[in-house]
C-alpha cells in the first residue's frame, strides 16, 4: 500500500505504512468485545443470586474492574496500530550526493558460453557472479552490453541495479541474431555507453566477461579507442584452457548433441588467456581468472579501490517520524491492562 500524504493545520503529515491501521480497528473490536463480556458477567451472576446476596456469595465480582482492563488493552492495541503505521509530521530537506564510478559490463552471449566446464554453464555462472557484484556495489552506475556476432546495449548506465538484473536474465545465446563472437564491437559499444553518460565519473571501467574467443579480429581498434578515452578494461576469463565441447539443445531445452564443424568434427572451445590478458594490459586494466569459476570478487576489490566521483546530487525531502508518541503510551496501557485484576476480594480482619 502506498504511503498516505496530507496536510493538517498547515503541516505536512502522512502515514508511511497505513495498512497497519487495521490493527487499530482490531484493537477497538477486541476492547469492545472484552467490555461486553465483562458487563455480561455481572448480569449473569445477578440472574442466579439476588442483589443483596451478590457481595456475600460472589465477592469480588466487579463490573468496572474488567471493563477498565478491557478498555486499557483495547486502547493500547489501537495506539500500537498507529505507531506501526509510522505517522509522520513535518519534513526536513536534505542534499543527497551519490558518489561512484561508471562501469559497463560486456557479457559474452555466444554459443561457446553454453559450454559446461564451469557449472552449470559458462554463461549461467557469469550471470550468477554478476548478480552478486550488483548486490555489492554502492553508488556506482552500471550499464550492460551483450554480444555474440553483434553487440547490443541491454541497459544504459543506471544506478537501478534491479533493472540491470532484469536485463541480465534476458541474455540468451539462442536469441542472438548473429552467431560468432565479436569482442571488438562489444568494447566499442561499451565505450559509446560511457561517452554518452551524463556527468561521467573520473574513472571509467569496462568489465569484459568472456572465454576470449574472437572470430572477427577487430579487437586492436577497440583497445586503441578505449586507451585513448582513458577507460580501463578488466577482463574476466570464463572457461578452461583445456577446452570443452559446446552442447546443443532443442526447443524444449533438452540436450541433443555437441556442436560439429563442417567436416563433422566436434567443436572444442577454449578460453583465450593470452588474448584477454593483452586487452587488459593495453588499457591499464587487469586480467582475472578463477579455475572452474568466475573471479568477480577480485573485480569488486579493484572497483572499490578506484577514485569515486560525484555522479548525482539532488534535494530529497525526509518526513519526520512520530511513532514514539503512540508507541510508549500504547505500551503503558497494555502493561496496566495486564497487571490490573479483573476482580477484588476484601481481606478478612
Amino acid at each position: 500500500m502506498e504511503p498516505w500524504r496530507f496536510k493538517f493545520l498547515g503541516y505536512q503529515m502522512g502515514l508511511a505504512r497505513p495498512a497497519f491501521l487495521a490493527l487499530c480497528v482490531a484493537g477497538a473490536l477486541v476492547g469492545a468485545l472484552a467490555l461486553w463480556l465483562a458487563l455480561r458477567r455481572r448480569s449473569r451472576v445477578r440472574a442466579f443470586i439476588t442483589e443483596r446476596l451478590v457481595d456475600k456469595l460472589a465477592p469480588g465480582t466487579s463490573r468496572w474492574l474488567p471493563a477498565t482492563q478491557a478498555g486499557l488493552q483495547g486502547l493500547g492495541l489501537m495506539l500500537f496500530g498507529l505507531a506501526l503505521a509510522q505517522p509522520q509530521c513535518g519534513t526536513t530537506s536534505e542534499l543527497a550526493k551519490r558518489r561512484g564510478i561508471d562501469v559497463v559490463v560486456a557479457l559474452d552471449a555466444s554459443k561457446s558460453m553454453l559450454a559446461r566446464d564451469v557449472q552449470p554453464s559458462r554463461l549461467e555462472r557469469a550471470r550468477l557472479e554478476l548478480t552478486t557484484l550488483l548486490d555489492e556495489l554502492k553508488g556506482d552506475r552500471v550499464g550492460l552490453v551483450a554480444f555474440a556476432g553483434d553487440a547490443f546495449i541491454q541497459s544504459p548506465l543506471t544506478s537501478d541495479y534491479s533493472a540491470v538484473k532484469l536485463f541480465l536474465r534476458a541474455v540468451d545465446p539462442e536469441q542472438m541474431p548473429q552467431g560468432g563472437s565479436n569482442i571488438g564491437e562489444a568494447l566499442l559499444l561499451a565505450r559509446q555507453v560511457l561517452e554518452n553518460a551524463d556527468r561521467g565519473s573520473k574513472e571509467r571501467v569496462v568489465v569484459l566477461l568472456s572465454d576470449g574467443e574472437d572470430l572477427t579480429g577487430e579487437v586492436d581498434e577497440a583497445v586503441a579507442a578505449l586507451k585513448e578515452a582513458h577507460v580501463q578494461v578488466l577482463t574476466v576469463g570464463v572457461g578452461s584452457e583445456q577446452g570443452e565441447p559446446i552442447p546443443v539443445y532443442n526447443r524444449r531445452g533438452e540436450f541433443v548433441d555437441y556442436k560439429k564443424d563442417s567436416s563433422g568434427e566436434t567443436v572444442i572451445t577454449r578460453m583465450d588467456r593470452a588474448g584477454l590478458a593483452a586487452i587488459a594490459e593495453a588499457t591499464g586494466g587487469e586480467f582475472f581468472y578463477q579455475p572452474r569459476g568466475v573471479a568477480m570478487a577480485q573485480v569488486l576489490e579493484r572497483v572499490e579501490k578506484m577514485q569515486k566521483s560525484e555522479l548525482e546530487s539532488r534535494v530529497t525531502v525526509r518526513y519526520d517520524e512520530r511513532f514514539q508518541v503512540f508507541a510508549l503510551p500504547g505500551l503503558v496501557l497494555l502493561v496496566l491492562g495486564m497487571v490490573l485484576p479483573s476482580s477484588w476480594r476484601r481481606r478478612s480482619a
